[in-house]
């Protein structure tokens, strides 16, 4: 089944810049896939020859520091990934992608996505600012690593998972995607008994609420002095 341009558009903020007339020649080469629960899209180290663009569920990437497994980031409708190892014919991929729920991707190989470029040369630089941002966010994180705490690190996280979805004006939050005590161990490179003993802790102070892995983040205002203050 071909995919409807004005559907990607709605869904997919990357294409919005973008001639539709551009698109129109673009969808005939894309194609869809829904992934369930789970899913391996790809693994670090395979061969990369294909960027993926979500149209609806979630994602997470993350890669192993020898048996430890460290999640580098939760991607969601809108965003996409996998384009770095389209920059370089013979590059692989540097990190594992997986399903986190039921997820729709839109499909662009290598080739056809050049030819994208080659017809609007604006878009090179859209994908190298994106691909900068993750570069300073990875950065962060090593710093985040090497420098901070368990407890700063985990407050970090929650914040910086609340901001990826619009929360302007509000001071209470639920995150909507859900996490489990292993998983937010991995995001912050600590032992899942760790974790656990923070976020109990973050629950004690009244900051947050864990209900069904759903994590409400009761005081972004306080949430983000704590940070401050304990930096």
């Amino acid at each position: 089944m071909p995919v409807d341009g004005k559907k990607l558009l709605a869904t997919i903020p990357f294409f919005r810049d973008i001639e539709p007339s551009l698109i129109d020649r673009l969808t005939p080469y894309m194609h869809h896939k829904t992934h369930r629960k789970g899913d391996l899209i790809f693994l670090e180290g395979d061969q990369g020859n294909e960027i993926y663009f979500i149209g609806s569920g979630s994602v997470s990437i993350y890669s192993f520091d020898k048996s430890k497994k460290v999640i580098l980031a939760y991607l969601r409708e809108g965003e996409y990934f996998g384009e770095m190892a389209l920059m370089k014919p013979g590059m692989v991929r540097s990190a594992t992608a997986e399903c986190l729920v039921q997820t729709k991707l839109y499909i662009l190989r290598r080739h056809d996505f050049q030819l994208l470029i080659e017809n609007d040369r604006n878009i090179a630089f859209h994908l190298l600012d994106y691909t900068m941002d993750r570069l300073r966010r990875a950065n962060q994180q090593i710093y985040d690593l090497t420098f901070l705490n368990v407890r700063l690190r985990m407050i970090k996280q929650l914040l910086y998972l609340a901001e990826n979805y619009p929360i302007e004006g509000l001071n209470e939050f639920v995150i909507p995607v859900k996490i489990t005590h292993q998983q937010m161990a991995e995001m912050v490179g600590a032992a899942r008994e760790t974790a656990s003993k923070v976020l109990q802790e973050l629950q004690d102070e009244g900051l947050i609420h864990i209900q069904d892995k759903l994590f409400h983040l009761k005081d972004i205002k306080l949430l983000r002095a704590k940070l401050l203050q304990e930096e």
